[in-house]
């Protein structure tokens, strides 16, 4: 568990790291570097769930490679198969991040939302959604591993 007090906004605490995998995560079906040891930092703190619909076919080793079995989601409603999945483990103990326009409910959703601007780019929907947008996933992770970020930059 992660709580931290945003000063002139609110305090959250997350229980639950939900990621999308294909262009978040993962780059043409393999991890982005550095995102390994960072997940495994946080896993201490937090119960990390990964949501894909596979999209290359290579969800497998990324499972075997984190030591985690993804969600798979259809490939029909894709959005409502996410929000539904965060609603499932009370979005308001979520944090959520993603890229694609399929995150976008699901980032608007949970407790706090993290837009990814990864090697693919990000949906417009998703960065309007979220309540942060980081230029790749090592910093989205790392606002959760030194939330004093969160502070500084949710801080009203």
């Amino acid at each position: 568990m992660i709580t931290v007090e945003i000063p002139g906004f609110r305090t959250f605490t997350f229980r639950h790291l939900v990621l999308d995998v294909n262009g978040t995560l993962a780059k043409d079906g393999h991890l982005i570097e550095g995102t390994v040891p960072l997940l495994k930092e946080l896993h201490s703190k937090l119960d990390i769930h990964l949501v894909t619909a596979d999209t290359h076919g290579k969800q497998e080793a990324i499972n075997r490679t984190l030591s985690m079995e993804a969600v798979k989601i259809p490939v029909e409603n894709q959005v409502k198969a996410k929000l539904d999945y965060i609603e499932k483990l009370d979005a308001e103990s979520v944090v959520a991040v993603g890229n694609g326009a399929n995150d976008a409910a699901m980032l608007e959703h949970a407790a706090l939302g993290i837009a990814v601007i990864g090697p693919e780019g990000a949906a417009v929907e998703s960065v309007l959604k979220a309540k942060i947008v980081t230029s790749d996933i090592q910093s989205a992770l790392e606002l959760l591993l030194f939330p004093k970020r969160l502070m500084a930059t949710l801080r009203r």
